[in-house]
């Protein structure tokens, strides 16, 4: 395995890793540590997918990390927190 492939590896694993807490009844999906670990996954794999030049991942990946990253802004303000 070269580095593009252990870059798109941890992000896939990060995000399997949110859902399966969520699925353990260990993290909700509206937490702190749900949005981080989508935001952090997604936007590694993008890379990797950007690395790989495969742009449907890129999309897909890209547009995860958004919508993860607007929960992420919600959250904030809706508890003001400050990072």
């Amino acid at each position: 395995m070269n580095y593009i492939d252990w870059t798109g590896f941890i992000g896939v694993t990060l995000l399997l890793l949110a859902f399966f807490l969520n699925l353990l009844g260990k993290i909700k999906t509206d937490s702190l540590t749900y949005l981080l670990l989508n935001f952090l996954g997604a936007g590694i794999a993008c890379l990797a997918s950007i690395l790989l030049n495969y742009m449907p991942f890129v999309i897909l990946e890209g547009c995860w990390a958004f919508v993860s990253a607007v929960g992420l802004v919600k959250l904030a303000t809706k508890n003001k927190v400050t990072f």
